[in-house]
């Protein structure tokens, strides 16, 4: 049966200072249908949305929406064409009813120019109750569970005449009871011939409730396939790709079977993110975190780093419980945290070379406030030889280094504070080759002086190069240790997989 085609987007190329972001994307999506847009962090799927709904103002390529050319350059242009975005954080307001809620912005009036708050309440009691939702919509909002809320947003979305609907990770938050609820609305808005573009980071839930699945990776399209086309290990690969040859680690044989242990984490739970996850780090020892998007491998390393706190569990720091309430308390105990996102959590934009070297240093050399110009400056030196930081002075503000050297820069600030841990979270994401292959030398240097890193990477040749241990983690779960020679591409594709059910690997922990 042919597809009756409502969004039908044409090589869509989005370019940003140095970065193409979408390389002649194509994707379409018919009408009643609900079709899953898949890829890995930077894959281009937010952008590709944003150039859908007037966010973003594509830069080629063209938009037909329902037998049109579309151009919207704004969230209400696109609105009005009949495009409505549910995003993951709900832009709702908590303190106002749901009937509120759901005309905010459009609200309509009677005769005498007044808010027709009667029209309001029937009508959202009609949306709602067309979806299975029955709540007293005179109540506030914040009165009303997570799942709820959800549905009040798409309620919202739906009542504007939408033809397509935009789900940004909508179960994120959502126990498995108020999913198979969202579910329900899903199937009720797909036999109202309405389509749903369902962005997930759940592989179940994909192969649940999606009929077609839209693959990106690196801003190019990797894959558009019916879903009984695939399977969750072919799905994995389009997401991950594969490399033609296997790539030859840098090490051999696990020596850290003895080795003291630096760090543990025991019975991690932190909402819907972590499940009870438990993992050790050796000293010396180069650790791997390897799993999809929203498996929980940031969240775990701030828990440790003590930039969010678990609801349970437990951190034993070199043979002591502690409960790190900041990373300041962290940082005393000799922990670093290279962040995924160095231009928003990293680097200070307008500050130099020297500031944000030295910035978590300057307690150490100041005396009565007064920083020491003299070691600040020796410091700096040292790592800038020693890390082969390309910059023209220490004083050049650091947004002007290329990516690979803001990333010699964080990690030298935290190297100048003598850590016994260092946290790297996609090190290498978006330098080019010759300043990956420097950091991954730098690790290897590092756990050579008998630091330990706990190494966050999407790229999986990446871990299989430098890790002496890797743990797979999937939705907050641990599922397998690989180490030494298990640690490739098709062991950890196929562990991801089957949720940890493979012979693979020396351990395994499941939470049900």
């Amino acid at each position: 049966m042919s597809r009756e085609i409502l969004l039908d987007m044409k090589g869509i190329v989005k370019t940003f200072p140095g970065v193409r972001a979408l390389k002649g994307v194509d994707f379409s999506v018919a009408k009643g249908e609900v079709h899953a847009l898949m890829g890995e962090n930077g894959a281009g799927k937010s952008t590709l949305i944003k150039a859908l709904t007037g966010i973003y103002q594509k830069d080629g390529g063209t938009i037909t929406f329902d037998g049109k050319e579309i151009n919207p350059r704004t969230v209400l242009e696109a609105q009005k064409e009949g495009i409505s975005t549910i995003y993951q954080e709900l832009n709702l307001v908590p303190f106002q009813t749901v009937y509120e809620n759901m005309y905010l912005g459009r609200e309509p009036r009677t005769s005498y120019g007044t808010v027709d708050r009667k029209a309001m309440i029937e009508g959202s009691l009609k949306t709602l109750g067309e979806m299975g939702i029955h709540v007293d919509v005179t109540k506030p909002l914040k009165e009303f569970g997570t799942a709820v809320q959800q549905m009040v947003a798409i309620g919202r979305a739906v009542s504007v005449n939408a033809k397509l609907v935009i789900m940004d990770e909508p179960t994120s938050s959502l126990d498995k009871k108020e999913v198979a609820v969202l579910f329900d609305v899903i199937r009720k808005l797909k036999e109202k011939n309405i389509a749903v573009i369902f962005i997930s980071h759940r592989l179940d839930e994909i192969f649940e409730i999606c009929e077609r699945v839209t693959i990106l990776k690196d801003g190019e399209l990797s894959g558009s396939l019916g879903i009984e086309e695939l399977d969750q290990l072919k799905l994995i690969t389009y997401m991950i790709g594969k490399e033609a040859k296997q790539l030859e680690r840098t090490k051999s044989g696990y020596n850290f079977d003895g080795a003291q242990e630096l760090t543990s984490m025991k019975n991690i739970w932190q909402g819907v993110r972590l499940n009870g996850i438990g993992i050790d780090i050796k000293k010396g020892e180069v650790l791997g975190l390897a799993g999809l998007l929203g498996s929980g491998r940031t969240e775990l390393a701030k828990v440790l780093f003590g930039a969010t706190t678990p609801d349970e569990g437990e951190i034993i720091w070199m043979g002591q419980n502690e409960k790190f309430k900041s990373p300041r308390d962290a940082i005393r105990k000799g922990m670093g945290f290279c962040t995924e996102d160095r231009k928003v959590e990293g680097i200070i934009p307008h500050l130099s070379v020297k500031e944000n070297m030295t910035i978590a240093l300057l307690p150490q050399i100041s005396k009565m406030g007064v920083v020491s110009k003299k070691a600040q400056s020796d410091i700096v030196d040292n790592y800038i030889k020693r890390l082969k930081i390309k910059t023209p002075s220490p004083n050049q503000a650091i947004r002007n280094l290329s990516g690979g050297n803001q990333q010699k820069v964080l990690l030298a600030r935290w190297l100048c504070m003598n850590p016994k841990l260092v946290i790297m979270d996609e090190p290498t994401r978006g330098i080019d080759v010759g300043a990956k292959a420097e950091i991954e030398a730098l690790i290897q240097e590092l756990a050579g002086e008998g630091i330990s890193v706990l190494m966050i990477s999407s790229e999986i040749a990446e871990l299989q190069r430098n890790c002496d241990r890797v743990v797979v983690m999937r939705e907050g779960v641990k599922l397998k240790e690989l180490i030494d020679d298990e640690i490739n591409q098709d062991n950890i594709m196929e562990v991801i997989a089957s949720g940890g059910n493979s012979e693979i690997g020396k351990e395994e922990v499941v939470h049900e």
